[in-house]
């Protein structure tokens, strides 16, 4: 903790952030729709190297060490998937239905950290799961009852993929919060994330239309403005304390989802989700488990 805060402060500006990349999930849920997922995601990783290396080398950082630059490959490479999985989903699902599948992540990553780093897994975290499991059948019901077609059943699908891509990926933050901040954590992100991409451009990538650029470049600043406002308030806050923020994406995407896409939220989408969240909260009680959103590590 750097220095003295409110955790109410801290705790508004966690929520500003959550809203700042919903906005920005919003605009790539447009972009998907235009050019595809992997073009969106090629784009934005490009204007988001520019802006994180203008404010990473600004402050002329020393070269990370070996063991830190395998580190933000590996998280590249992950995040890479997650991000292409979430985003091909989010073009065919409601923004709410989404977010809400997403939630099932922090409770895939303590059987990850069980697996991975031997941590004890006890009955209420099982419990917790079988009731976050619960709120999926829910969520999934519900869009079956709303004959959203099997091009939404396959995004619901490529979400929940994506959702234990982000399981792991909360292992990897763990070990990347140690060795690096926030500014260097967002360049080599979106530069990892380029390189991987950048290997399918001769045969997948499009020069898109100068229309969209500025919802590309836009896209680029909300989710390293969101991941700065984060990491602020996760340096002055306990990580307990300030996870019930990351629900609030449910309410902003719904918002969004309406305004933007026409979508409505079914009854069944609302239980679903707060099963989910009340079986991460469940979790969350037994021992803190740094969390975020599919966004936040895109």
């Amino acid at each position: 903790m750097t220095r003295p805060t409110a955790p109410g402060i801290a705790f508004a500006v966690a929520t500003l952030g959550i809203a700042v990349f919903s906005c920005m999930d919003a605009l790539m849920k447009g972009l998907t729709i235009e050019i595809g997922a992997y073009n969106t995601m090629l784009w934005r990783s490009f204007a988001g190297t520019a802006i994180g290396a203008a404010v990473h080398f600004a402050r002329r950082p020393s070269r990370p060490a070996g063991s830190t630059l395998r580190l933000h490959f590996q998280r590249g490479l992950v995040a890479t998937i997650m991000a292409i999985t979430f985003f091909w989903g989010l073009a065919r699902v409601p923004m709410a239905q989404a977010i809400a599948l997403t939630f099932i992540a922090p409770l895939i990553a303590i059987f990850l950290a069980g697996l991975l780093l031997k941590e004890r897994i006890d009955r209420s975290a099982i419990v917790a799961s079988l009731i976050a499991f619960l709120g999926v059948l829910l969520i999934l019901a519900g869009q079956a009852r709303a004959e959203l077609g099997h091009e939404a059943f396959l995004g619901a699908i490529a979400i929940l993929f994506s959702a234990v891509c982000y399981a792991y990926n909360i292992i990897l933050m763990r070990r990347q919060a140690q060795v690096a901040d926030g500014r260097e954590v967002a360049f080599y992100q979106n530069m990892t994330v380029a390189i991987f991409l950048s290997l399918a451009a001769p045969v997948l990538a499009i020069v898109p239309d100068t229309e969209h650029a500025p919802a590309l470049v836009g896209a680029a600043a909300l989710a390293t403005a969101s991941l700065f406002l984060l990491t602020w308030a996760y340096g002055r806050a306990e990580a307990s304390y300030l996870a019930p923020v990351e629900y609030t994406a449910f309410i902003w995407a719904s918002i969004l989802g309406y305004l933007v896409f026409d979508e409505r939220v079914g009854v069944l989408t609302v239980a679903g989700a707060a099963l989910i969240a009340g079986g991460c909260l469940m979790a969350a009680r037994r021992k803190p488990v740094p969390m975020g959103n599919l966004e936040g590590a895109t």
